[in-house]
């Protein structure tokens, strides 16, 4: 019996791609569900997967538990897997990563609003209100201490768990070229090239058509991703 993971739209569910970034990164295997946000199914779909499920993603363990909600697969997997790496193995380094992990978890909910994940378009012509650029420079902060101890290119050099909560960050700022330093460029870079997260976006691109609640009345331009490797 392996893990079943439920997910919303690839290409719009940050939370999701949050939940199924730790399996792609590091190889633990996983049976994947989808449903879609805003349809009359989805409750259907969620009920259907276990009767407490009020959101995605969530997750069936091998053992017949279950996890509702992101964080909580991210800190199961941890302990499930302590080998692998999801989080740092240097103790002030992993202290670092839960604290952004939690901060990550509950807060920036002005830069939530107001650029929701879009992986089939960037927008063009986007100006941050006040709410968002003072959440991006908290985010640049927290990346900045971890950077400064890593050197990257992720926060703690290697890829964390830490990185799979702030993916969905670095695509709000590729998707509406928000303002950010060179060196949080450089981050968000290394976002988009990574390989797990090209691979969700592809597969994103092919699950239906494009969600209208996240219009956001703009031009449009491309997603600032290379396509998927072979």
């Amino acid at each position: 019996m392996t893990y079943t993971l439920l997910i919303g739209d690839r290409s719009y569910s940050s939370w999701s791609l949050r939940g199924w970034l730790p399996f792609a990164v590091f190889d633990i295997p996983v049976s994947v569900e989808a449903t879609i946000l805003y349809r009359p199914a989805f409750a259907t779909d969620l009920a259907r997967f276990a009767p407490l499920v009020r959101t995605v993603p969530a997750l069936k363990t091998p053992q017949g538990s279950l996890l509702r909600d992101s964080l909580a697969i991210g800190w199961h997997l941890a302990e499930a897997f302590p080998d692998r790496g999801l989080l740092p193995a240097d103790p002030v380094d992993r202290a670092m990563a839960q604290s952004m992990i939690a901060e990550m978890h509950s807060g920036f909910t002005a830069l939530r609003g107001a650029c929701p994940m879009n992986l089939r378009t960037a927008w063009e012509g986007f100006t941050p209100p006040e709410a968002v650029l003072a959440d991006l420079a908290r985010i640049e902060a927290l990346w900045t201490a971890a950077l400064d101890r890593s050197d990257g290119p992720f926060l703690f050099g290697d890829y964390t768990v830490a990185d799979a909560f702030f993916a969905p960050v670095a695509m709000r700022i590729a998707g509406c070229a928000l303002p950010v330093s060179d060196r949080a460029r450089a981050y968000v870079d290394a976002h988009l090239s990574h390989g797990p997260l090209r691979r969700w976006r592809a597969m994103g691109e092919v699950e239906g058509p494009e969600q209208p609640t996240y219009e956001m009345g703009l031009p449009r331009r491309p997603f600032p991703m290379a396509a998927p490797e072979a």
